[in-house]
This record gives C-alpha cells, sequence and structure tokens, in this order.
C-alpha cells in the first residue's frame, strides 16, 4: 500500500485493486471519454514521436532478421503447438508480421501482451510529473500486434486471445497518476525478462523506412556469380551471329552453284519473309469504343491476312510471269497449253487484282474503316518496295549470276568494312538515325569498297557460268556452259603514253607499253561506288523505320541477326540500281529465237505461219541443210 497526495489536497490510500483501476488500458475506455480526452493526447503524440536512430536501428534490425524470417515463424509454430503464449522475439518482428499485425475495426478489444524491440519499450517509459507521479503519453493510434503463430496473447489474463485481433485508432488519456518507481520498476522487469502474461505497451506510429540489400553475413545469403551474366549473354549472342553469318554464306554459296533455279527461289522467300515482317507491323484496333463493343466486331479481324497475302501472290504472278514470257519465249511459245497463258497474260493479272479490291470493298466495316484503308495502301507501298524490287533481282539473275552475285557481295564487303574501320577510328557521328554510324567508317568503307569491287570482279567474269544469260533453268555450276559474251567482258587494250610507259617500264624492270583492260571493270568501279555512298541510304531508311515504331529488329527471322528485312535493307536498293544500270547501259537488243517465234506466234495468222514454214523450209534445202523429220 502506498500514499500519493492527490492535487485536491484529499489523502489516496491506493491498494491492489486501486492501482489497477488506476491503470490505463488501450481500448477500456468508452467512445464519450475517448472524444472528451482527446485534445490532451496530442501533446503526448508529440513526446512519442520517435528519433532517427531509432528508426534506422529498427530498420537494421529488419534487414537482418528479414532473412531468418523462416526459421523464426517454425518456432512460433513449435511455441503455439504446446500451447505457449510468450512475447515473439525481435527475430520475429519483420516488416511482413508488422504490416499484418495492423489492421482495423471498429469494435475495440483488450491490448496484445508483447513489446516490438527493446527500442519501443524505452520510448513507452513515461515522464514523472512535478508532484512525483508518473504522466503516461499515449499516441493517438494504438496498435496491437498479433503473434507470429497467428494467435494472440492474454491481455491482463483475461482470455486467450484467440478471436482476431484488430486495431482502432482513437485518442487516449493523455496523463494517468501512478507510481514512479513501480512503474520504472515495471518497465525494467518488461526489458529484461519478457513474461508469458500480457505486457502494456504502448505502440508507436508505424514510420515507413525503405529497406536496402543487407550487406551482412547470413544463413541464407547465396556468394555472388562467379562469371557476370551480362558478359556471359553478350558472349552467347556474338558466338551465335558468327555461327549463322557462316551458315548464310556457306548456305548461299552452295545455292549459287546448284544454278538459276535455286537462286531465283532464295529471292522469293527472301521477300516473302520481309513481307511478312513488314506488314506485321500494322496493327488492326478498333478506334471507335461505340462499335468495338458490337457482337459481329469483337474478336474478329474484318482485314484478315488472307487479302494480304492475295494482293502478294497476285503481283508475283504479274511480275514473275513477266520475266518468264520475256526470257522463255523458245519455250512459252512453242507449248501450245502455255500459249495461252503468254498471250493473254497481262488481263488474267488485272482481272485477279480487280477480284481483290472487290473484296476489299466488301470487308469495309463501321469502326474500322480507318485501319482498313490504312491497311491497304500499307499493303501497296510494301509490294512496290519488296515485291517490285526482287523482280529486279530476279532479271538480274536470268540476265547472268555475275549480275546478281557481285553486287550483292558489294553491299556485304561495304557494310562488314564500315564496321571494322568504325570500331578502330570511329569518332565522328554520321547520322542521327544510326548513332553506330562514323564518318571514318563510311569513308573508310568506300575505298575499301572500291578496291575490293574491282579485284573481286575481274576473277568472275572468268567464268562462263557466271557471265552468261540463262537458258536453261536445269544449268548448274557442273555443267559445260558455252554462250557468245557481252562485249563489257571482253579483254582490250589500250596504248600507253609514251613518259608513262617509260616510267612504268623502269618501276617494273620490263617493257610495258601498253595496259589490258575489260569495260566491265569501269562498270565495276560505278557499282561500287553506288554500293559504298547510296546504298547504305537504305540502311537509314530501315532504322528510321524502326525508330519510328520504337522497334530494335524487323523480326528474329535470322538468330543472331534480327529479321530479314534488317539483312536485306540495302540489296533492294542495290538490285534495282544494278538492273536499271545494265538494261540501259550494257545489255544488247539482239535478234534472238524466242523474240522471232513470239511475233510469228502473236502476229501471224494459222495459214501465214504455215506459209513462213513451207518459205523456210525450201530455203534450208538449197542451202545444202538436211531438215530432220
Amino acid at each position: 500500500m502506498s500514499r500519493v497526495a492527490a492535487p485536491g489536497g484529499r489523502s489516496v490510500f491506493a491498494s491492489k485493486i486501486a492501482y489497477d483501476a488506476l491503470q490505463v488500458e488501450s481500448g477500456e475506455e468508452s467512445e464519450e471519454e475517448i472524444q472528451e480526452e482527446a485534445p490532451e493526447s496530442s501533446n503526448a503524440e508529440e513526446q512519442a514521436k520517435p528519433s532517427k536512430s531509432a528508426i534506422k536501428k529498427a530498420a537494421r534490425l529488419a534487414r537482418i532478421e528479414r532473412k531468418q524470417q523462416q526459421k523464426a515463424q517454425a518456432r512460433a509454430e513449435a511455441r503455439a503447438a504446446k500451447g505457449a503464449s510468450a512475447t515473439p522475439s525481435p527475430s520475429a518482428l519483420t516488416p511482413q508480421t508488422i504490416q499484418s499485425a495492423l489492421p482495423e475495426v471498429a469494435h475495440p478489444s483488450p491490448p496484445a501482451a508483447s513489446a516490438s524491440s527493446v527500442e519501443e519499450v524505452a520510448r513507452s517509459v513515461p515522464p514523472v510529473a512535478e508532484d512525483g507521479s508518473v504522466v503516461s503519453p499515449v499516441p493517438a493510434a494504438v496498435s496491437k500486434p498479433v503473434e507470429p503463430n497467428g494467435t494472440h496473447s492474454k491481455a491482463n489474463g483475461h482470455g486467450n486471445g484467440h478471436h482476431p485481433r484488430q486495431v482502432e485508432s482513437q485518442p487516449e488519456p493523455a496523463v494517468t497518476h501512478v507510481s514512479a518507481a513501480t512503474s520504472t520498476a515495471h518497465l525494467a522487469k518488461e526489458v529484461t525478462s519478457p513474461q508469458p502474461q500480457a505486457q502494456k505497451v504502448q505502440a508507436e506510429p508505424v514510420v515507413p523506412v525503405e529497406e536496402k540489400p543487407s550487406t551482412l553475413p547470413s544463413e541464407s545469403s547465396a556468394p555472388p556469380p562467379a562469371v557476370d551474366e551480362e558478359k556471359v549473354k553478350k558472349r552467347r549472342n556474338v558466338l551465335e551471329r558468327v555461327v549463322w553469318t557462316f551458315i548464310m554464306i556457306f548456305g548461299f554459296i552452295g545455292l549459287l552453284l546448284l544454278g538459276h533455279a535455286y537462286m531465283i527461289l532464295l529471292v522469293m522467300v527472301c521477300q516473302s519473309l520481309v513481307y511478312r515482317e513488314v506488314t506485321a507491323l500494322f496493327s488492326l484496333k478498333s478506334v471507335d469504343s461505340r462499335d468495338a463493343n458490337k457482337s459481329d466486331l469483337k474478336g474478329k479481324d474484318p482485314w484478315s491476312k488472307t487479302l494480304n497475302w492475295y494482293f502478294f501472290a497476285v503481283t508475283n504472278y504479274f511480275l514473275y510471269g513477266e520475266s518468264i514470257i520475256y526470257y522463255f519465249k523458245h519455250v512459252v511459245f512453242a507449248d501450245a497449253q502455255l500459249l495461252p497463258f503468254a498471250t493473254n497474260h497481262r488481263m488474267i493479272s488485272f482481272t485477279l487484282y480487280i477480284i481483290g479490291f472487290m473484296g476489299f470493298v466488301m470487308s469495309l466495316k463501321k469502326g474500322y474503316l480507318k485501319q482498313q484503308f490504312g491497311l491497304f495502301c500499307w499493303v501497296h507501298m510494301s509490294l512496290l518496295i519488296i515485291v517490285f524490287s526482287s523482280h529486279f533481282i530476279v532479271n538480274n539473275i536470268l540476265e547472268g549470276l555475275i549480275w546478281f552475285w557481285v553486287p550483292a557481295s558489294l553491299v556485304i564487303c561495304n557494310d562488314s568494312f564500315a564496321y571494322i574501320w568504325g570500331k578502330l577510328f570511329g569518332r565522328t557521328p554520321l547520322i542521327k538515325l544510326s548513332p553506330k554510324k562514323t564518318v571514318e567508317g563510311f569513308v573508310g568503307a568506300f575505298w575499301s569498297t572500291l578496291l575490293f569491287g574491282v579485284v573481286w570482279g575481274t576473277i568472275f567474269m572468268q567464268f562462263n557460268y557466271m557471265i552468261c544469260p540463262v537458258h536453261d533453268l536445269g544449268t548448274s555450276a557442273f555443267d559445260s556452259i558455252v554462250c557468245k559474251p557481252n562485249p563489257v567482258f571482253v579483254w582490250r587494250t589500250i596504248d600507253l603514253w609514251r613518259p608513262l610507259a617509260s616510267v612504268l617500264s623502269a618501276v617494273v624492270g620490263r617493257s610495258v607499253t601498253a595496259l589490258s583492260y575489260a569495260p566491265y571493270q569501269l562498270h565495276l568501279i560505278t557499282l561500287s561506288v553506288f554500293a559504298s555512298l547510296v546504298a547504305p541510304f537504305g540502311g537509314f531508311f530501315a532504322s528510321g523505320f524502326k525508330r519510328a515504331f520504337n522497334i530494335k529488329d524487323f523480326g528474329d527471322s535470322i538468330p543472331g541477326h534480327g529479321g530479314m528485312t534488317d539483312r536485306m535493307d540495302c540489296q533492294f536498293l542495290m538490285g534495282v540500281f544494278t538492273y536499271v544500270y545494265y538494261s540501259s547501259l550494257i545489255r544488247e537488243n539482239n535478234v534472238t529465237v524466242g523474240g522471232i517465234l513470239q511475233t510469228i506466234v502473236s502476229g501471224l495468222t494459222i495459214d501465214e505461219q504455215l506459209e513462213l514454214i513451207a518459205d523456210l523450209t525450201r530455203y534450208l534445202e538449197k542451202q545444202g541443210i538436211a531438215i530432220p523429220r
């Protein structure tokens, strides 16, 4: 029993029962008492604000103990199985358990009986008033923690606390007058030896703390990886790129040796992949929310891929039909079954296109009109850039493999040397669309490609298989081919100026009076200049295209290299230039058997054709030529 002087001057003899009655329990006051004493709790809340050092200690403790959470939970479950309701150790108080212990309800309940840490208990020591009593600051929000094993501890020996524990943020009485010595001893006992009974601890406001990766050693901390994953991934990509580069080179050479038909097939496969990658960039989605929810439009693509590929097939039929009729007149016009298709080829092609156009108009639906017309234009531009360019490349093959092989090699050479010189000496950016391109690489690739082109073309112009126009698609590099070469492949001699001849003779050590050359070598210089200065802009165009759609590659058709479009961007431009240059300045328009046969079949009647045959037979007999029967 202790004697306490009350503020009113009366003596109050506090017994054990009176002392327990004076203690303030969170949740025991009625709502009216809480509302009346709310103004006094604000000052107490300010006094209970934790310091920065305490916050840092709590954060460090949480980081260390987070990794031991599973072990602590296992221990807590074991204690729960034994019926123990001891206070949880600090190692079990992780940010997850603290967060799970703070739900909200409207009904107060007896407080929990566990202290979060030594710092929280120390901060809960009440100050001593002037009259010797203890002032207990109580924050506005009272926390009721939950045991780690999911059960609640006893409060003041009443109940086992198995019902859900919840929190109500209500103001508490700010001051209670109790014995200072008794309160201090009671709190010290809580710090040193946790009791199985519930402890009355005031919970402080939860302060969010940013967690940082722990650098302290622990049981579950794994050793750092020996090799950086980024370097491993980079080496793997480089290896994959190198392997597929050699696969493409040797595959290309193998198809070249097999013959013209395989090279044409290769071009068709490449153009199909490029067309697929480019048209796939256009996504068709309805922007009209009123029409998007309709049952006939929802989940249905009115502009299906069928029409896309229909126009692709019709365009190829028209272009490749023109090439076959032009280069194989002696076969097409001599076959009675192919003759109707050859004479009416353009009309058939136009009819097929009109069918596709009518199908497009009939597929128009409200809510998709803008997207459908946009895709219609997109498809036709893709056909113009991709399919027409591929058609010219096929014509180069039919004119002679050298007109396809050498220009394609020049583009590859220029791209490779631009990368090499840029890596070695590159300092000045060339164009913003391709930040990795440098002026030094561009200039170095120009001179390297110029020298490579003259040497490379001179080597292959010596083989009839490379320079002869196609006459039979079944021909390969292993067959003997004889043809009259184009005059540009015929060597010529030019007399040197005498002072220059004297200087060259002195340098070489023998008499040099003339210089041999082939006109094709001069054309090689032109092709090399175009491949170095103009063809790269096809790559810049593709780079801008990818930036417009915010993509790195057009696809993944070639492992390590991206899509087929990424490899063919410069080849299309180079192929078109080669065909235009060859057909304008190099091709010889001679009279051929196929051309005469086309004129006879399409321009003469049956009677006139029979008359021509009789006259031609009579002419050959007079010349002593036996006509096979």
